[in-house]
Order: C-alpha cells, then sequence, then structure tokens
C-alpha cells in the first residue's frame, strides 16, 4: 500500500478540499476564518500591555478593540501557527524530504555563499510579508483561502496581486531562471 505520509508532493487538487473542509470546520466551530497574522499581533498587543498597561487607555488600537468588544488575547489562531510547524516538519521527516541545505543553490549563485546573508535576508523578508499582511489586514491564509472562500472581493484582488507580486520578486532576484521556479 501506497502511504501518503511519504509522498514528497501531494494533490494539490485534494490538499484544497482538505483545506476547504478545514475552513468549514473553522467557521462552525469557531465562527472565524483560518489566519495566521492575528496570531502575532495579539501577541504584540499583549507585550505592548505588559511593558506599558497605560496604553490600554490611550492607544487607538487598544481604544478600537475595546469599542468592538474584543481585547487581544492568545486564542485558537497559534494552535494553528504550531500545526503548521509541526505539520512542515512531520511531513519533511516521513517523506525523507528534509535536507540540511541552508544555501539554496538558486540563491547561491546570485548571491554567494554567506549562510548569514541568507537568514538575514530570509528574517527581513519574513517582516516585510508579516507588516504587508497587517496592512492588508489578512494574510495569505486569511484572504487566499478564508476570503475567497467567502467570495470578498478585496481577497480575489488580494490573491492576484500576491501572486504578481511573487512572480516579479523572483524575476528581480533571479532573472529569466528565477521566474521559471515560482
Amino acid at each position: 500500500m501506497n502511504n501518503p505520509l511519504t509522498k514528497t508532493a501531494w494533490s494539490p487538487y485534494a490538499v484544497g478540499a482538505a483545506i476547504g473542509v478545514l475552513s468549514w470546520f473553522a467557521f462552525a466551530t469557531a465562527d472565524h476564518p483560518l489566519g495566521i497574522t492575528s496570531a502575532f499581533e495579539n501577541t504584540a498587543a499583549l507585550a505592548g500591555q505588559a511593558v506599558a498597561p497605560s496604553l490600554e487607555e490611550t492607544h487607538p488600537y487598544y481604544v478600537d478593540k475595546a469599542k468592538e468588544g474584543e481585547s487581544p488575547k492568545i486564542g485558537w489562531e497559534w494552535m494553528l501557527v504550531v500545526g503548521v510547524f509541526v505539520g512542515a516538519l512531520l511531513s519533511s521527516l516521513s517523506s525523507g524530504d528534509r535536507t540540511n541545505l541552508k544555501v539554496p543553490p538558486l540563491w547561491r549563485s546570485r548571491f554567494g555563499e554567506g549562510t548569514a546573508k541568507r537568514f538575514v535576508v530570509a528574517f527581513l523578508g519574513g517582516a516585510v510579508m508579516m507588516f504587508g499582511a497587517r496592512l492588508a489586514q489578512g494574510c495569505t491564509s486569511g484572504h487566499g483561502i478564508s476570503g475567497t472562500l467567502q467570495l470578498a472581493a478585496s481577497s480575489w484582488l488580494f490573491v492576484a496581486a500576491m501572486f504578481a507580486a511573487a512572480v516579479a520578486t523572483a524575476f528581480l532576484l533571479y532573472g529569466k531562471e528565477g521566474a521559471n521556479n515560482v
């Protein structure tokens, strides 16, 4: 028997259907769409409250949240963050697709061997993506999965812009070879 957990790639149709069912489950049980960046936003807000408790009464973020009947909390979204990390780790281990490669060949050919530079750029890229996700009031899972599932026009526009930006970024960083690998 062919064990699907040992495959290095799954059918995008099967995975898409499974994510759709997960989204239905999230709406049915939590009355909330899937999303990951809210967990980081809430964590940052809680850290802000811990460092400067007086901000809760004066800062527009906390005041607006209070008007909406919400407050920053560590919620189920963090379980989704943990699940993505643990799932990716288990998948890479069970499929044998895990590598110790720190600098991919395409990066090395364009920017050199330096692992420190690669890690710094990866971290900064993640920070820019997080900023953009909060600016757009949703990330790829919030807009790309939950928003498109609800047929939200803003989410469909976001997804189109996201793919266009990914192709343009790959082309700018790596030329034709990078655009072919997106």
